[in-house]
């Protein structure tokens, strides 16, 4: 097959080739590991020599222990009735393939779905299963040396959930363990900015919204995820960039660098990570007087505030798109407007965007993201070699890649969502 760019390639060994390429490049890897990794009568105790492989606890060893299941029936361990794990931990790791082999047996082991990425800078999963399965993956974790005293029991946000919400398991070593597309060691989550609790933040909205009805507020409340995101849900009065990646954002910050020039910024994002790297980059660039972020991101802040200041549903990226804490619809249908914020994905196969559409407009065969896909589809059904491949929609690409924001202009609608 012929490519015009070389962004059409990385695009068509992703969708096609992803599983072999991973799983050639792992093989080794993993026979290494797999002598290492065997069950026990329990996670390694924190802090404990054999686990420690005489390393000190500046410089932990990765422990490979695997829990003991024998106690569990595989009925319970396999329950399609369970939660789904979201959680990161930055921290240097110096053997990021070891530990992936070790994340890839130990899911398979309790028989967990979902996807985890290990980089030199730590670890971010998303995970689901049964409930007994995530309690042992969650005490594994906590029992991990690499991560004494850096992860805890509050750093696991849950919902309800399981295997079922994930197609498969992808675990994987890459450069940062979130995309953002710059150098962890140019912009380190060292650098991040001032953890908020869920209460704290509330209160800072909450002194934000009253300041800015009255016209004199120094604050941007940021919202650091992509469009499709904060479409269906999003806290009142932010301003949410109209960005489609979040490898996006450092260009986002640069074009519109004089909009949080002396600015106090309250960033939020789905569980934290994004705001890890993302405040690090706005306070590399010296412009804001303060850079604040939400700890455990809205998944924590709806566990304490499920009526507070969020709107809307909360998008995951799993097959379940989004969960909800409230009934608010703030959405609506891409072709009728109709309120609605359930996602499904575009029907034509070049594209697959997400795309709200309502059952109404669904039933009539309105099941594309834009009338252009929508006529594209019913031409390009396959290709010669009986695969499709994704492009870019024609309306995401009008959409401009950094939208530029007009200081002057911009205001803030806190009354409504």
């Amino acid at each position: 097959q012929a490519f015009e760019e070389l962004s059409g390639i990385h695009r068509h060994v992703a969708l096609q080739h992803a599983g072999d390429i991973g799983q050639q490049a792992g093989l080794a890897v993993a026979k290494q590991a797999a002598a290492e990794v065997s069950p026990s009568s329990g996670p390694a105790p924190v802090g404990d020599a054999d686990g420690l492989s005489g390393h000190s606890d500046s410089s932990p060893e990765i422990t490979c222990t695997l829990p003991d299941t024998s106690h569990v029936s595989y009925d319970d361990l396999t329950s399609k009735v369970g939660e789904v794990l979201l959680y990161y931990c930055y921290c240097e790791v110096k053997d990021p393939e070891k530990l992936c082999a070790w994340q890839k047996a130990l899911c398979e082991h309790l028989h967990l779905t979902g996807k985890v990425r290990v980089a030199s800078e730590g670890i971010n999963g998303t995970v689901g299963g049964s409930k007994v399965a995530t309690n042992l993956y969650i005490e594994v974790m906590l029992s991990q040396p690499l991560f004494k005293d850096i992860l805890c029991q509050e750093d696991f946000k849950t919902s309800a959930g399981g295997a079922h919400c994930f197609p498969d398991l992808r675990v994987g070593v890459f450069k940062e363990i979130v995309p953002m597309g710059i150098d962890p060691k140019t912009v380190s989550y060292k650098e991040t900015g001032i953890h908020l609790s869920p209460q704290e933040f509330h209160r800072e909205v909450e002194q934000y919204l009253s300041q800015a009805n009255q016209g004199h507020s120094d604050t941007i409340l940021l919202d650091c995820r992509n469009f499709y995101e904060s479409k269906i849900g999003h806290f009142q009065g932010c301003l949410a960039p109209d960005i489609r990646k979040f490898s996006y954002f450092p260009s986002y910050v640069d074009e519109n660098l004089e909009l949080f020039k002396d600015k106090r910024v309250l960033m939020y994002c789905t569980g934290g990570i994004r705001c890890e790297r993302g405040s690090a980059y706005l306070r590399s660039k010296a412009v804001c007087r303060e850079v604040y972020q939400l700890k455990g991101g809205i998944h924590k802040y709806l566990e304490e505030f499920p009526d507070g200041f969020y709107r809307g549903k909360l998008f995951v990226f799993d097959d379940r798109y989004a969960i909800c804490s409230n009934e608010d619809i703030i959405s609506a249908c891409r072709y009728c407007g109709t309120l609605w914020d359930q996602y499904k994905l575009c029907s034509s196969q070049h594209c697959r965007q997400f795309v709200l559409t309502c059952p109404g407009c669904r039933n009539k065969g309105l099941t594309a993201c834009c009338p252009v896909c929508q006529e594209k589809e019913l031409k390009v059904t396959s290709r010669a070699s009986g695969q499709t491949l994704k492009e870019e929609c024609e309306c995401t690409r009008r959409r401009p890649r950094v939208p530029i924001e007009h200081v002057s202009q911009r205001t803030l609608d806190t009354g409504k969502d």
